[in-house]
């Protein structure tokens, strides 16, 4: 296995014009990024590179349908704190996301898609615009949702109800999916044929693993349809949501990436993950193998290997992780390898500590790591031998 190639930016926009130099000869880009790297500014940035505006600061011209967590802001409750009666959903009045919604019949272009995650329902309708000084200037688009109830279920509705965060986030998803096969169909007079770029910025938060799963697996099946014309970004902190991703587009012309922070600030650094599993602890365990062999430990590596152990001794049905220690010296060692674990990973002291790693602490990460990988073989081709000898005894303090 070839070592990933990392590749730096001085800031997002040279990462958002690396991935769309990549989009000329694939059709879709993987991204995966813990929270609080910058996905989300980095959907934003993307879609600004394809924005041409005049003077007066108006959009002439764009090329970027995104799905982000400014979507999500587009759609905001009015909860009727008075008299808790008229809840419903508000769509912003002036998004261009919601461009020539009036004759596009979304209601039944949502419902179909919907029924495939929730149990309840929703209308369309209208109701007055106003200013800021409550004279009204038109009509704005709402939701009301409603949940039907008993065999009778035409005459036995629950009428305006708040739904749940999970059951929005699906039906505001279901909302953007209805215009991705607006884009994707390309009927006559299409208000969406200037998208050349979609770009999908975690669409499954507040969603249990069951529709994780069930949204990667739907939104591949839809894109995949999708002619040449249409490019596909798709980032995530989830990584039950990246696996599946990863799975369905394993034959398919697709640029798998991991985004983190580089050493300068405002840097970014792009590591390539064409050739990373795409199953989470497997990749995890590549890239201990890769820490195993190039000297730059860190205590969080030690946090890395612990819940590699849990994960496994979950998979295998274990009362605790410490049942996948299983070292030749037997017993005495086995209490000693969860004490390094328990501290590395775990003590108070970690925040204080140096970020340097001790030669001993190194050689006992390098022996819990090979042990663990001799009891639970996974498929060598991952893991290079180390290139140094093999390591010492963990050395009794």
């Amino acid at each position: 296995m070839s070592a990933a190639a990392f590749t730096q930016f001085a800031d997002l926009n040279a990462a958002a014009l690396h991935l769309r130099a990549q989009l000329r000869s694939k059709k879709f880009a993987l991204l995966y990024a813990h929270n609080g790297t910058g996905k989300t500014r980095l959907s934003a940035t993307f879609k600004g590179l394809g924005k041409k505006v005049d003077i007066d600061g108006e959009t002439k011209e764009r090329d970027t349908l995104y799905f982000n967590a400014f979507t999500e802001d587009l759609f905001t409750w009015h909860n009727d704190l008075d008299a808790d009666t008229e809840r419903y959903l508000m769509l912003h009045p002036t998004s261009t996301f919601f461009a020539g919604l009036e004759g596009l019949e979304m209601d039944n272009r949502i419902r179909p898609l919907l029924r495939n995650y929730g149990d309840f329902d929703f209308k369309l309708d209208k109701i007055p615009l106003t200013d800021s000084d409550g004279e009204v200037i038109g009509e704005q688009f709402v939701v009301r949702f409603f949940r039907n109830h008993g065999p009778d279920s035409e005459n036995m509705a629950a009428e305006n109800i708040k739904i749940s965060r999970g059951e929005e986030n699906i039906f505001i998803w279901c909302f953007f999916l209805a215009i991705i096969q607006i884009v994707i169909d390309n009927d006559e007079g299409n208000p969406y044929d200037w998208v050349k770029y979609i770009y999908i910025d975690d669409p499954i938060s507040s969603l249990d693993e069951h529709n994780a799963i069930k949204v990667a697996h739907d939104l591949i099946h839809l894109l995949s349809a999708a002619g040449e014309k249409l490019r596909i970004v798709i980032s995530t902190h989830h990584v039950l949501f990246y696996n599946v991703i990863a799975n369905q587009l394993r034959k398919k012309a697709s640029a798998k990436f991991y985004l983190s922070k580089g050493e300068e600030p405002e840097s970014y650094l792009l590591e390539n993950w064409e050739n990373v599993p795409p199953f989470h602890h497997l990749s995890t365990l590549v890239d201990l193998c890769k820490t195993r062999d190039n000297g730059e430990l860190k205590n969080y590596h030690f946090n890395m290997l612990r819940r590699v152990l849990e994960q496994t001794a979950a998979f295998f049905g274990y009362e605790s992780w410490v049942e996948c220690l299983r070292p030749e010296q037997g017993e005495s060692e086995k209490a000693f390898q969860k004490r390094i674990l328990d501290l590395s990973s775990h003590g108070d002291w970690v925040i204080f500590e140096s970020p340097k790693i001790d030669e001993s602490l190194h050689s006992a990460f390098c022996t819990i790591f090979e042990e663990f990988r001799r009891s639970f073989p996974f498929n060598p081709e991952w893991f290079p031998p180390s290139p140094a000898a093999a390591p010492a005894p963990i050395p009794k303090a």
